[in-house]
């Protein structure tokens, strides 16, 4: 099979086209003809080096959709169309940067859609990530939204999820010249976000803060997304587009306002049992519906994976960077 595989730390360049040999089923792991796949930021740090325990020569991917191809487990015949992500994917075993992969039967989610395949992709990771994070901070009708980094697919989807329940939203971007766009996504206040704290742009809408927020930037923004909120409010820390892993000098009793919630989700929590698959049946029924939109960047083939990363790390995606399988 063909695979997009990194042999070593490095640029974008560093990913290579490459005929490996097609994995073998076997008990507890399924063989996935690889159809489409969204792209993420985790895996640029994993080509730089930065993924200290993933070991060389690995093919990246944390995320999939497809076909199963071959199984040991009678509950997933050939040809049931399944969702994966996370788990080790990409990371402790190879992932879906090739024309098949072979997964944990497991955290496999079979799918019943006829979404496209290229808006299927966009779904597994960002948007399952997005509505974990609304439930961790128990979004409810009436409260006031923040959603910081909103033009990144989480964001996006985070954006499209919220949109229309009763909430409020403000959605923060550094491009004055994606306001329209988040707008049309259902925002209802857009920010700018300057570097310099966005404390005072989200008191201009809410004079005592916001009730939620979503930081996807990560590292040392955390500590201003708490001075944005209003009392008692919460902040649900999900991303890391700051590429900033730590918060140097964070002393909780000094940073967290008195009565506020600062707290995280992760998307390794994405492919646990029932619960996943039911918020990944609801997530498809409303992109379905319309009632959702799927606000997908670029679509690359496998081949030109190379320059799907040149063009995530130079921040030009709005919204999901798909990749699409065409089997030889």
């Amino acid at each position: 099979m063909r695979a997009m595989r990194l042999e070593r730390p490095g640029g974008p360049e560093a990913l290579c086209l490459r005929d490996v040999p097609t994995p073998e089923a076997r008990e507890g792991w399924t063989l996935v003809r690889v159809r489409a796949f969204g792209l993420n930021r985790s895996e640029l740090f994993t080509r730089r080096g930065a993924s200290p325990d993933v070991r060389l020569p690995r093919i990246l991917g944390i995320e999939c959709v497809g076909t199963v191809e071959r199984s040991t487990d009678p509950r997933l015949p050939a040809g049931t169309v399944v969702a994966a992500a996370m788990g080790g994917m990409g990371r402790r075993f190879d992932g879906s940067y090739a024309e098949f992969a072979l997964l944990p039967t497991a955290q496999l989610i079979p799918v019943k859609t006829e979404l496209p395949w290229t808006t299927l992709a966009a779904l597994p990771e960002s948007w399952l990530t997005a509505w974990g994070t609304l439930d961790t901070l128990d979004l409810r009708p009436g409260h006031r939204l923040v959603i910081r980094a909103a033009t990144s697919s989480v964001g996006m989807a985070a954006l499209a999820l919220a949109a229309g329940g009763g909430v409020e939203i403000a959605a923060t971007t550094r491009d004055p010249g994606k306001r329209a766009l988040l707008r049309e996504h259902g925002a209802d206040h857009v920010l700018l976000d300057t570097g310099n704290g966005i404390g005072d742009a989200v008191r201009s809408v809410w004079s005592d803060g916001a009730d939620r927020i979503v930081d996807l930037v990560g590292g040392t923004a955390v500590l201003d997304s708490l001075k944005a909120l209003a009392p008692r409010g919460r902040v649900c820390n999900t991303g890391i587009l700051s590429d900033t892993w730590t918060i140097p000098g964070f002393e909780p009793l000094e940073d967290i306002p008195s009565g506020a919630t600062l707290t995280t989700y992760s998307s390794s929590e994405i492919n646990h049992g029932d619960r996943a698959r039911d918020a990944l049946d609801g997530i498809v029924r409303r992109v379905e519906s319309g009632a959702c939109r799927v606000g997908i960047d670029r679509v690359f083939p496998l081949e030109e994976l190379v320059a799907a990363h040149r063009h995530m790390e130079a921040n030009r995606a709005t919204g999901k960077v798909v990749a699409v399988v065409h089997h030889t």
